[in-house]
Parts: structure tokens; C-alpha cells; sequence
């Protein structure tokens, strides 16, 4: 590590986080019962820093994320854009920094072999996993684990999908982009991943490159991806004990998570009556013992801003689809019940689809997001290996 790099971890570790809020987590039946607060924000964004972005400074991206209300922000430039060294370029600019936004230590891992986003509530050497990239994975996953950072694999079936082990990563990318069309190869994915055993929690990201709105784009495909997809499209919901960068990786590494098309959308909230006393154990994310007796599941669509607005809520169990209810913006929530095997595993999951919320800031944005709203995390079934 350079000397001037050093120099900017140093700095940058000086940089106060928010207060902290919330209460600390209970574990209750082998998942977890807590407390805490619902918090929104983008974790795949590009600024100058990346050369592929046209007119998006670190101002401009703070500003806006400000002015729209959001709770955290991963500023996730390519690392190999400036030879690993994020710290000296992306968090050491003055304008990275904010009393109102989380702002994540972050960068996109840019190899040959495909993307992830690095997160972490506190300053690394993202120069190392630079240099690795064309490592073995079990050499990549050893140096993850030395940093102590969350590694997410980025959009997994587009051009440059996570080629590597996904034992390596913490989280997947199953939302890139307001364009939704392109993502449904990224569910059969990630329910292979969780067939398998994976206990990977699911996350969303714009991956925007150019500030809204982007004048130089013309009216080819791409570029009405470009006026459509800002901050907030998707947007990621955390359930996060605290509200500070710890929290926020806590929550997204665990699965107290959702995804929805833009900050006004419909959040989807699903946990689990696991011993049948009317109130919940579990939310998504947690995993819990199956006893071969009937449990009750609840969905939850919070935030439901159009009055008129009828929903499908479709309920995903090992990859195929459970069920499918109708809920409306009056009625906002429904109940269901399984039982899930005593042996071997199993997961429940949830896809919303309805009519798209506006979000002025970026208002072409439901053209192309079509119907999906909301995405869950699972919550599991004897996936812990105490179990």
C-alpha cells in the first residue's frame, strides 16, 4: 500500500458515522426476533471516478440522495479505473461525505471473470482484491475474510456476471437497473443458489453511471435505460439495528432486507409465526428449525401510496411458486400457512407485482420497470448447519 493511500485510510477512518439508533437483536426459536428501523438507500452507484460515467459527480450523487430522503449509499466506482486505489480517489474527494445520507466504504471489483461489489462500515485496501483478481478462490475468499468485508456478486446474467465460486460472496445482485426485463434470468439464478443450500440474501442496485437527467443520451435502447435509471431504481430496504454503516452491512449480510422499484414503491415485509402464539419469531432472513408442524407466514406491503392499487403476491418455495394472492392498497396484507419438512431444507420467498409507484426525481423510471414492485429475502428452514 502507498504511502498516500495510507494516508487517506487514515483520514477517512476519522470521518464520524451518523448517531446510532435502535436496540440490539434477541434471538428467539434459532431466528432472530428484533427491533430496529427501516432504512432505504442505492448500493450500485458510479461516479467521475469510474470512466464510464459521463456527467455523475460525488456531489451530484450526495445532493441528490439527500434531496430524495435516502437512509444509505454505496458510491461503488471500478476499482480497476484507478489500479485499486478507491481511497485516494473516491473517498478522499471532499464531497463524499454527508449528515443526512450512510455513506458506505464501497467499490465495484472489476475483473475478467465478472463484478461484485465490496462493502464495509469501515475504511480497506481495496488495492489487494485488485491484485488478486485472477487468484484461485480459495485465495480470494481467504483475503475476503482477513478484511472482514461483505463481497456481493454483481448482476449474475449479464455480460459481465459473477464468474466466480459464489461460496466466495455474502449477497447477490438479482435488481440491476429499473429495467426489470433483464433480471428475470438473475431469479432462476439465485434460486439455484438457494436450492443448493446457499444461504445468500438478495439485494438490489441502479448501477447508474450518469446523472440524472443525462443529456447526452440519444433514444437508442441503452440510452432510455439511461434517462429511466437513477438513484433509488431499485431501491434496497435494510431492517437495521442501528442506524449507522455497521447496521446497514449487519442487515444486508443477514437478510433483514427487501428490494423495491424506486423509494415510493410498495416495500415488502414478510417474517414467519413459527409456534403459533399470533405473533412473529422470524423475518426474512432468518433461518429456523423446521419441526414438521404448520407455521404461519405473514406478508406485509408497506408504504402502499396508490389509493386504487391492486397487488399480486406471489409466494416462491424451493423455486417454484407456492401460491399467489391478491391484496389491494386497502388491504395491504395477507397470511398464509405450509409446513415446512422436518428434514432437509426449505425456503419461502416473495415477488410483488402491481402498478409502479411514480418517483418524480426520475420520472421515466416506471416505463420501463414494468409490473415487479417488491422483492423479499427468504426466510429458511433448517439451513443453519446447528440444525
Amino acid at each position: 500500500m502507498s504511502l498516500a493511500t495510507r494516508v487517506v485510510l487514515a483520514a477517512v477512518s476519522g470521518l464520524l458515522a451518523l448517531h446510532a439508533t435502535g436496540i440490539s437483536a434477541a434471538d428467539s426459536a434459532g431466528g432472530t426476533s428484533m427491533r430496529g428501523d427501516w432504512l432505504k438507500g442505492d448500493l450500485h452507484i458510479h461516479s467521475h471516478h469510474s470512466r464510464d460515467s459521463s456527467n455523475n459527480s460525488i456531489g451530484k450523487i450526495v445532493r441528490f440522495a439527500e434531496d430524495q430522503g435516502f437512509d444509505f449509499l454505496a458510491i461503488t466506482d471500478h476499482d480497476n479505473h484507478v489500479d485499486g486505489d478507491v481511497a485516494a480517489h473516491t473517498w478522499a474527494a471532499p464531497e463524499w461525505r454527508s449528515d443526512k445520507v450512510v455513506l458506505l466504504y464501497a467499490a465495484e471489483w472489476t475483473t475478467d471473470r465478472g463484478h461484485g461489489n465490496v462493502f464495509s462500515s469501515r475504511p480497506f485496501d481495496e488495492v489487494q482484491f485488485h491484485r488478486i483478481r485472477d487468484a484461485r478462490d480459495a485465495d480470494i475468499l481467504a483475503l475476503k475474510r482477513r478484511m472482514k468485508v461483505h463481497l456481493s456478486a454483481n448482476h449474475p446474467t449479464n455480460k459481465d456476471h459473477f464468474g466466480f465460486s459464489y461460496d466466495l460472496v455474502d449477497s447477490i445482485e438479482v435488481w440491476n437497473s429499473s429495467n426489470w426485463a433483464k433480471n428475470i434470468p438473475s431469479l432462476a439464478v439465485w434460486d439455484d443458489m438457494l436450492k443448493s443450500g446457499r444461504k445468500l440474501p438478495a439485494r438490489g442496485g441502479s448501477d447508474a453511471h450518469h446523472g440524472w437527467p443525462d443529456t447526452s443520451a440519444d433514444r437508442s435502447s441503452n440510452s432510455i435505460e439511461r434517462l429511466a435509471n437513477y438513484i433509488g431504481t431499485p431501491t434496497t430496504w435494510v431492517y437495521a439495528r442501528t442506524r449507522d454503516r455497521q447496521g446497514v452491512v449487519d442487515a444486508l449480510t443477514v437478510g433483514h432486507s427487501s428490494i423495491s422499484a424506486n423509494p415510493n414503491a410498495p416495500r415488502v415485509e414478510f417474517s414467519v409465526d413459527h409456534d403459533g402464539d399470533g405473533s412473529p419469531d422470524a423475518m426474512m432472513g432468518d433461518s429456523l428449525r423446521a419441526t414438521g408442524k404448520a407455521v404461519i407466514f405473514h406478508v406485509k406491503l408497506a408504504q402502499c401510496d396508490i389509493p386504487w392499487a391492486a397487488y399480486q403476491v406471489k409466494v416462491v418455495r424451493n423455486g417454484e411458486t407456492f401460491g399467489t394472492y391478491a391484496v389491494d392498497a386497502e388491504k395491504p396484507e395477507v397470511t398464509f400457512t405450509d409446513t415446512p419438512p422436518e428434514r432437509g431444507r426449505s425456503y419461502y420467498r416473495v415477488e410483488v407485482q402491481g402498478p409502479q409507484s411514480a418517483y418524480p426525481a426520475v420520472p421515466m423510471s416506471a416505463g420501463i420497470t414494468g409490473t415487479m414492485v417488491a422483492l423479499s429475502n427468504p426466510i429458511f428452514f433448517n439451513f443453519d448447519p446447528n440444525f
